[in-house]
């Protein structure tokens, strides 16, 4: 039987998930009719993701290809994998993540009522269970998408919505060749592990057709667990960030460079204030940056984030906020390009 679904999981120092992954996609893949192959791509991990892999395929006598590459990043990961694949579509799967019993059984009961193959984008939770570090993500995920967040339904991402919709590929289901297009036209410049792996492509694939967001295609993820990892990933999100917005309008162009600037600022005023022995102005200055700090956790609130998430958020938006202001600024002069030609573009504009 020809092969369906390629399921495609770039993992890199990922043995501790990957029994639980398979396990949860094993049972997805159960409740549906799609003929499937399994590639796990390895990029270049130290630990031994590859045996992992080979020991879970063995004892499940559930097939998997295993694709190693020195470590390249997320987006060539994929890009290996999807290459690689025999399916007409794909399922994109980060490693930390359990694919929900039912989804795949969801779009085949939805295509089949429509009649029509649509671009699945997975409501994605985050596991509940872990340190408080895991959590600390819930709250901006609750400031930029609350109103999603309140009640979620069914719904489609376009260009017009695009930045009010939680999305990514974490897991994702795409028809197999409008996926290779967009990748070709969201080609990396330079490191491929400093650039977006999924913001610009998902921009790509609006623009030519909507994404469906749904609840019953969900999964859950499960998040760093250490500090250290948590501010690595922090400082990478940084420059992956600019990378996803830098040169898309003048708005964001310019807000990025702000939020480059502003610590800098900051910083300069309250030591200036200091120097003068204007104390109470250098205090004020502080705590003003404090409470703006804080002022996204009122809002996730609002939206129903849990209070541990909230806890959590004060807990290391301090350290988070350092580290992903070094990310911004490294991203800043890697992708320095990406805001001449917005300056460029804005000078033709005018």
């Amino acid at each position: 039987m020809d092969v369906e679904l390629s399921v495609v999981i770039p993992a890199y120092n990922s043995a501790p998930w990957l029994p639980s992954t398979l396990d949860a996609l094993a049972d997805a893949l159960a409740q549906a009719d799609m003929p499937f192959e399994i590639l796990v791509v390895d990029d270049g991990s130290t630990d031994d993701t590859s045996s992992v892999v080979r020991t879970w395929s063995t004892t499940h006598q559930v097939p998997v290809r295993i694709l190693r590459q020195t470590n390249s990043g997320r987006f060539l990961a994929r890009w290996a994998g999807v290459t690689a694949a025999a399916g007409s579509r794909l399922l994109l799967l980060d490693s930390r993540v359990l694919l929900h019993r039912g989804a795949l059984a969801h779009v085949e009961a939805v295509e089949r009522r429509s009649q029509q193959q649509e671009t699945w984008n997975a409501h994605v939770v985050t596991d509940g269970a872990g340190p408080l570090v895991t959590l600390f993500w819930e709250v901006p995920v609750h400031v930029f998408w609350g109103r999603y967040l309140r009640a979620p339904r069914a719904t489609h991402i376009d260009l017009r919505n695009f930045d009010r919709l939680p999305k990514g590929t974490t897991a994702f289901l795409v028809e197999r060749m409008s996926f290779l297009e967009a990748a070709r036209a969201c080609w990396p410049e330079g490191d491929a592990r400093f650039v977006s792996d999924d913001t610009r492509l998902l921009r790509y694939l609006c623009a030519r057709s909507s994404l469906r967001l749904d609840p019953s295609f969900s999964a859950t993820y499960r998040a760093r667990t250490s500090l250290g990892a948590f501010l690595a990933h922090a400082r990478d999100r940084g420059t992956l960030f600019v990378d996803s917005y830098a040169g898309t309008s003048v708005f964001r162009t310019v807000t990025l460079l702000l939020l480059v600037a502003a610590p800098i600022a900051i910083l300069t005023v309250i030591a200036w204030l200091a120097l003068a022995g204007a104390w109470t102005g250098a205090a004020a200055v502080l705590i003003a940056s404090l409470v703006a700090l804080a002022l996204p956790a009122a809002l996730a609130l609002r939206n129903g984030v849990a209070h541990r998430a909230v806890a959590s958020y004060f807990a290391y938006s301090v350290p988070f906020a350092l580290w992903f202001w070094a990310g911004l600024t490294r991203g800043a002069i890697i992708h320095r390009r990406k805001f001449v030609r917005a300056s460029r573009v804005t000078e033709e504009a005018s």
